[in-house]
């Protein structure tokens, strides 16, 4: 079987992510045409579909046994499968994955000591205020590309965001900073591409607070 006809994995469509945001860097490619270019990769099934979004980029193909490399060396064995619209276990916590989906998780669901965020073009909302958690300190790995997440925590909550790496992207903690002290320490990291990061209380948090 020619190597054009493989079925391409979540590795390769992240390897081919990374090759096109290079190119924009280097002002071969706009910003729009590296989004209409990631939904192609995000669409793919073969590598020589990922391929033509390459093809005319000066020195940037993807090498059938470099990907393979990749394969037999970085990659789990659950990211060679078809990707899983929802949550599944981890080890030693959970994993929300998403492609072009919505995906929530709200009133009294268990959070284990850490999560991790695998999603494209998706939107993602973890509310944290009704929540049952394992540990006051909870790690959230983020990576996105092209979508949006949203953490919503009680009241006397923190987060520490600072460990987020960003491609044109946007954070925005509307909560305390500095060590644990309440019920739930949020410590997010990880990366975004053309996406956004939001850490907030409920709606209305502040204004009941100041009727009490």
């Amino acid at each position: 079987m020619d190597s054009r006809d493989l079925r391409v994995s979540d590795a390769e469509r992240e390897h081919v992510g990374q090759l096109l945001q290079q190119a924009v860097g280097q002002g071969m490619l706009s910003l729009g045409e590296f989004t209409e270019r990631m939904d192609t990769v995000l669409a793919a099934k073969t590598r020589g579909d990922v391929n033509q979004v390459l093809v005319d980029l000066p020195g940037i193909q993807l090498r059938p046994e470099y990907l393979q490399q990749i394969q037999a060396q970085h990659v789990p064995p659950q990211s060679l499968q078809s990707p899983i619209h929802g949550t599944s276990p981890a080890a030693g916590g959970m994993v929300i994955r998403g492609r072009m989906s919505n995906l929530s998780r709200k009133g009294r669901w268990e959070v284990p000591s850490s999560l991790q965020i695998d999603t494209r073009m998706s939107t993602v909302v973890l509310d944290f205020t009704e929540a049952v958690m394992q540990t006051q300190v909870v790690h959230v790995h983020v990576n996105d590309y092209l979508g949006s997440v949203t953490l919503i925590v009680p009241t006397e909550a923190t987060a520490d965001v600072n460990g987020i790496d960003m491609v044109a992207s946007s954070t925005n903690s509307k909560v305390r900073a500095g060590a644990p002290f309440g019920p739930l320490h949020l410590v997010v990291t990880g990366k975004l591409h053309f996406s956004s990061l939001t850490v907030r209380h409920p709606l209305g948090a502040a204004l009941r607070k100041l009727l009490s």
